[in-house]
């Protein structure tokens, strides 16, 4: 051995040791590779620890966090559209009605309601312009609300309500033989009320939803948005005080949750937005709200460039790791002569380099945004 050096590169610290390379040389083949390998083998067990505490995080964690009951905001970025509707702590309650307890159940359900709104855009029914209301996402409206609500303009073929208003129109259902009614509404008030139509995503084939059945006295309106935007309901709640931090609280009776309407991008919005699925067990947590987060977005990293760094190594290519292996590994090969051993190898470190240059080409060049190219 000649020198051992530490070193970190970006935050992640590393070391080589350097050998001498007639003492290898001298070496048995199989004793050679074994040095070889010693930091691909290193790497690899660092995955499988990183693997290991990740599997085990939710029980270490058991005692300050509760985990998958239900998703924390964990930040809010400012160029979110969620931005100003929720803050790092609020619990999401449900989505469109539906409940989440985990961020890939975040995504996944707003990707289900994302290509529910596409496949149910192309049968949805204009009225003039680019404006439309989806079929099946409806509320169970009181005739009395709909009689004290405004009455809207049509300005260039489009239904405009003044000021934060939302236009309403009753559903095209075949069973509400009722007469068409448009007014402006408060959004805010409108998603408390009974939900109408089958357009609300469920989890059971027979719910009362599916259809625009309302009871005496109510009809079934529907909202109005433009082309390529999706209505959801998004149900949370807040946290800052004691009282709505409690463990066993119920939801339905909570004063503390609270329900607002995105209408946008719901793919974009999904992902704009941290989530974390652990949940502070008290209000106060030695720890902090973002711990888990922090650790698992670590652990996680490290097992990425653990794994990188084990294929990597791991390759044929000059002046890595993969050079020497394949080197010790042909002398394993004693039918083939010193001569052979030699033009092998270098046919197979020229071709390993040039794959390999290709294959980072094409993954950190061709694969980047035509604005981030040269």
């Amino acid at each position: 051995m000649e020198y051992i050096a530490v070193f970190i590169a970006a935050i992640f610290p590393g070391g080589l040791v350097a050998f001498d390379n007639d003492v290898l040389q001298s070496l048995p083949s199989f004793n050679a590779l074994r040095i070889y390998c010693a930091g691909i083998w290193h790497n690899a067990v660092l995955c499988a620890l990183c693997v290991f505490a990740l599997f085990l995080l939710p029980v270490m964690l058991s005692p300050f966090y509760k985990h998958g009951e239900s998703l924390t905001v964990s930040d809010v970025p400012s160029v979110s559209p969620l931005f100003g509707y929720l803050s790092p702590g609020d619990v999401i309650v449900s989505l469109d009605g539906i409940q989440v307890h985990k961020p890939s159940e975040w995504l996944e359900l707003a990707a289900i309601l994302d290509k529910q709104n596409s496949e149910t855009s192309n049968s949805s029914l204009y009225l003039g312009g680019s404006r439309r209301f989806h079929h099946g996402k409806g509320y169970c409206v009181p005739i009395s609300l709909i009689e004290e609500g405004l009455k809207g303009n049509m300005v260039e073929n489009q239904f405009v309500c003044p000021g934060d208003l939302t236009a309403f129109r009753t559903m095209p259902c075949s069973n509400a033989a009722l007469r068409e009614v448009s007014v402006c509404l408060d959004a805010k008030d409108i998603v408390k009320l009974s939900k109408c139509g089958d357009g609300w995503v469920t989890t059971s084939d027979t719910d009362s939803k599916s259809d625009c059945v309302c009871p005496q006295g109510e009809s079934c309106l529907q909202a109005m948005q433009s082309p390529g935007v999706s209505w959801t309901e998004i149900t949370y709640k807040r946290t800052s005080s004691q009282n709505c931090s409690r463990l066993g609280l119920d939801f339905t009776t909570s004063n503390c949750l609270g329900t607002f309407v995105f209408v946008g991008d719901l793919i974009a919005m999904s992902h704009s937005v941290h989530l974390t699925a652990y949940q502070p067990r008290w209000l106060f947590n030695f720890f902090g709200k973002s711990f888990p987060n922090i650790l698992e977005r670590s652990l996680t990293c490290t097992f990425h460039v653990s794994l990188a760094l084990v294929l990597l190594n791991s390759l044929p290519v000059y002046y890595l790791d993969g050079e020497s292996i394949l080197e010790s590994s042909l002398q394993s090969f004693t039918w083939l002569s010193p001569r052979k051993k030699k033009k092998a190898l270098q046919v197979c470190l020229v071709g390993g380099s040039l794959l390999s240059f290709l294959a980072f080409f094409r993954i950190f060049l061709v694969g980047l945004p035509l604005s981030r190219r040269w």
